[in-house]
């Protein structure tokens, strides 16, 4: 994932330097403990894309099941393949659920006294490599999610057959697995557009809402840093050319477009506004010299799941650049 990244803000003379080394980052014996923790979670997270990848969805056997209603074995059929479905849609759920606890361990780590949050980032770099990758997989499960209508298809026709079976006192083995109160919530998480953004977003603002103690800023500073690395990396040839693949190029896109967005929700007056320490037209020009295939769902992400962009406060030329 490249060699060496060197943080860096708008006012390089002015921050201090210090690498950040997102491929080769190994945690100190203060990391582990919440390293361990993470990694947990992380090292299912290629395994939870490919299942994701590989959905293929029922909607034949739906579609004919719904025009065919008093047909019993094209029922059957439909209901057989929809389950085992509904069965992987709540792991991917229940990931969720896990890469949420481990967003709020890497929080408390990366936002506690003593330390600013430079300095945290500085001391404590496997923790923030781990963030990268969280934001990294959170994209791409989106990405892919918003390319599979099937999943609200297929989980809408199981709700609506478990409705009708209720209605008819028929009692099914799966409601053990997936009960009324599991499917509304995977009913909610599934109808978001970008689901695992949501949950990040929702995440950190709870954090900083359930965190009265902490200062603002211990937080937003350390997402508009992590914006800075990744700016600053994609438009500096220097940079660039240490990196082994495009693959890089895109993991920083990325991270970049996920701090961006958990600022916006975070902060006050968001990621747009020009008190922002982020430097938004920086970000967005670094995107748009991409190739257009790598940053439409980026440039996209930034358009509908920000909170900020259309107020009164964001720069016309912001708003025209992400039009």
């Amino acid at each position: 994932m490249g060699n060496l990244l060197k943080v860096l803000t708008r006012e390089i003379e002015n921050y201090p330097h210090f690498f950040l080394d997102f491929e080769n980052a190994q945690p100190t014996d203060c990391e582990r403990d919440v390293w361990n923790q993470v990694n947990a979670v992380l090292q299912d997270s290629e395994s939870i894309l490919s299942g994701l990848q590989a959905y293929k969805g029922a909607g034949q056997e739906i579609r004919e099941a719904i025009q065919n209603p008093n047909d019993m074995l094209l029922q059957e059929r439909a209901w057989n393949s929809v389950c085992p479905l509904v069965i992987r849609l709540k792991r991917l759920y229940g990931f969720s659920l896990r890469l949420e606890r481990a967003l709020q361990s890497l929080l408390e780590s990366l936002t506690c006294p003593p330390y600013t949050p430079t300095q945290h980032l500085e001391k404590e770099q496997a923790l923030a490599k781990q963030f990268a990758e969280i934001l990294h997989f959170t994209l791409r499960f989106d990405e892919l999610k918003m390319r599979i209508p099937a999943i609200q298809n297929d989980f809408s026709y199981y709700r609506r057959t478990i409705s009708r079976n209720r209605i008819n006192n028929m009692n099914l083995d799966i409601e053990r697995e997936v009960n009324n109160e599991m499917a509304n919530r995977m009913s909610l998480f599934y109808a978001e557009a970008t689901p695992m953004l949501k949950t990040l977003s929702t995440t950190t603002t709870n954090f900083v809402t359930e965190n009265k103690t902490l200062p603002l800023e211990n937080t937003t500073d350390v997402l508009s840093t992590m914006a800075s690395v990744c700016k600053v990396m994609l438009e500096t040839p220097d940079y660039t050319c240490r990196f082994n693949s495009e693959d890089t190029l895109l993991f920083c896109m990325r991270v970049m477009v996920g701090v961006i967005i958990l600022y916006d929700h975070v902060h006050p007056n968001g990621a747009f506004n020009k008190s922002s320490k982020i430097d938004m037209k920086g970000c967005i020009k670094v995107l748009k010299e991409q190739p257009a295939d790598n940053v439409e769902g980026l440039l996209n992400a930034l358009k509908f799941t920000t909170k900020h962009l259309h107020d009164e406060s964001t720069p016309k030329n912001i708003r025209s650049m992400l039009q």
